[in-house]
């Protein structure tokens, strides 16, 4: 229904906007790849290019998968020079330093000064959370490791923060760096762990203010209902408080360590910006879902992930949601339980689960038939429309992203992005995207107009009709939408029919 309902508004378009001339585009080659080879290259990557395409044919399917779970996420050289992370850029630097501006700002007397000061720090954060929004779409582009830069959206999505809560716009880069990125094929356990140590998370859910004998639910809550079991996953009220009082001292560490006696100091934790504190620590045994733990400190914490972490109810809430994201909106159940059963087998083994999922019959028969969600929809039409070649301004993209209400770091509620259709179909939607089909395809879009205001590379629009082209989209065309294409009046307008088209939308 999707499909026709986006053919018959591509066909509305070209019908609005088509002179009475026709583009000459030149005679297709023969096909090098097979149409379902395509496709399971665009379930594993954020589209395809001439670069991952040459590297399937070389490898074949199960070869290049073990490649994109080894693979280096080096970048090209004036790419990586515009998405290097900054080396002073730690999570605990950022906030001693924002802390100390913020006490310095408070001190000036009311007026213009202290306004713009405060101005001045809100701009250096906007711009420090922009930065690391453009390392992550260009990583999304380019990266020849495309598997990884997926799982690191979609584990980014799973353990959501928002940028704009407390002092969270300078912590997410970190938080992508070091909480996310290593561990996005490794052990669950492991990824739940890095998530819950760091500062983002501990703000953004209000586990910094976790007290003994004041307790905060938040981050318990959606620790069980959103990261490991989902909401119907067996535990109940009391499960969530004790996991509160389990959660109690873990938080974010001031300028200095704290005064304790002396029989808590060897319990006191400080890594980075991350701190426990046995002070506000409930020392009082717990039982969390059946299992009792013995009141000693952090050691608890451990030992309650490694209890979520071994539910059976954390197996199939996580393995389902990494089949919506591949797979389809409604997994069939025998791939659902193969990959759980992967994912016991293996101690939660995330990249034992995903050669379940990505060399599956499952997938091969849903191919073609999974609609982009916003990030996969506007990186896919870059790496179509441009192929490889590095753009030298990020804010299109980030500014698309946003227009489409899919911003990086900026989903408010914490249960992340919607991954199935429903959550991206709609006309606004499609409108939206229509525009951002005739940006690229009509022109560069300010791609090539360097951030820094200095002059431009001499671009122009892009020629999709190239040999990409006719190997990797031509062959699953429908007769709809080529004659569409057949219409168009000139190449900037066969570009953006294209990029608007049904089968474009859908992977």
């Amino acid at each position: 229904m999707r499909i026709r309902v986006i053919g018959r508004a591509l066909t509305g378009i070209a019908v609005a906007v088509l002179g009475a001339g026709c583009a000459q585009l030149p005679v297709a080659p023969p096909a090098a790849a097979g149409r379902t080879d395509v496709l399971w290259l665009e379930r594993v990557s954020f589209g395809v290019d001439s670069s991952s395409l040459a590297e399937l044919h070389r490898r074949g399917r199960a070869g290049f998968l073990e490649a994109q779970l080894t693979a280096s996420d080096a970048l090209p050289g004036p790419i990586a020079q515009l998405a290097a992370t900054p080396a002073d850029s730690a999570a605990a630097e950022l906030l001693a330093s924002v802390a100390a501006e913020y006490r310095r700002i408070n001190a000036l007397p009311d007026g213009a000064d202290k306004e713009q000061a405060r101005r001045a720090l809100n701009d250096a954060g906007n711009k420090l959370a922009y930065e690391a929004a453009r390392r992550d779409v260009l990583r999304a582009i380019y990266s020849p490791a495309q598997l990884r830069e997926q799982m690191v959206w979609f584990w980014l999505n799973h353990f959501s923060v928002f940028e704009y809560k407390a002092n969270l716009r300078w912590l997410i880069a970190d938080y992508e760096e070091h909480a996310i990125r290593p561990h996005v094929f490794g052990r669950f356990r492991d990824l739940v762990m890095a998530t819950l140590t760091h500062p983002a998370m501990l703000q953004y859910l209000d586990n910094a203010q976790n007290a003994a004998g004041h307790l905060n639910e938040n981050y318990a809550r959606e620790l069980m209902e959103l990261h490991t079991l989902g909401v119907d996953g067996g535990y109940t009220q009391q499960d969530v408080q004790e996991l509160a009082r389990i959660l109690t001292g873990v938080g974010v560490a001031g300028p200095a360590p704290p005064s304790l006696r002396p029989e808590w100091r060897s319990l006191y934790q400080r890594s980075g910006a991350f701190e426990f504190n046995p002070a506000r620590h409930d020392f009082g045994d717990k039982v969390l879902l059946g299992h009792r733990i013995a009141g000693r400190g952090f050691a608890e914490v451990r030992e309650a992930v490694d209890i979520l972490a071994h539910e059976r109810a954390c197996a199939r809430f996580v393995t389902r949601k990494l089949a919506v994201y591949f797979i389809g909106d409604a997994p069939p159940p025998a791939v659902l339980a193969r990959a759980e059963q992967r994912f016991r087998d293996t101690d939660g083994d995330i990249a034992a689960v995903l050669r379940t999922l990505l060399l599956a019959p499952e997938l091969e028969a849903a191919l073609g038939a999974k609609f982009k969600d916003t990030m996969h929809y506007v990186v896919s039409a870059v790496r179509l429309a441009y192929d490889g070649r590095p753009i030298a301004n990020a804010h299109p993209i980030v500014n698309w992203l946003n227009g489409l209400n899919e911003p990086l770091y900026g989903r408010q509620t914490p249960d992340g992005y919607p991954l199935a259709e429903g959550g991206w179909a709609s006309s606004g939607q499609m409108v939206r995207r229509f525009e951002i089909a005739r940006a690229i395809g009509a022109g560069n879009a300010g791609l090539f107009e360097p951030e820094d205001g200095s002059s431009a590379t001499s671009s122009g629009f892009p020629r999709l009709s190239t040999p990409l082209y006719f190997e990797a989209v031509e062959p699953r065309l429908s007769p709809r939408t080529r004659a569409a294409l057949e219409r168009a009046s000139s190449q900037q307008e066969w570009n953006t029919f294209l990029l608007a088209s049904p089968e474009f939308n859908y992977r």
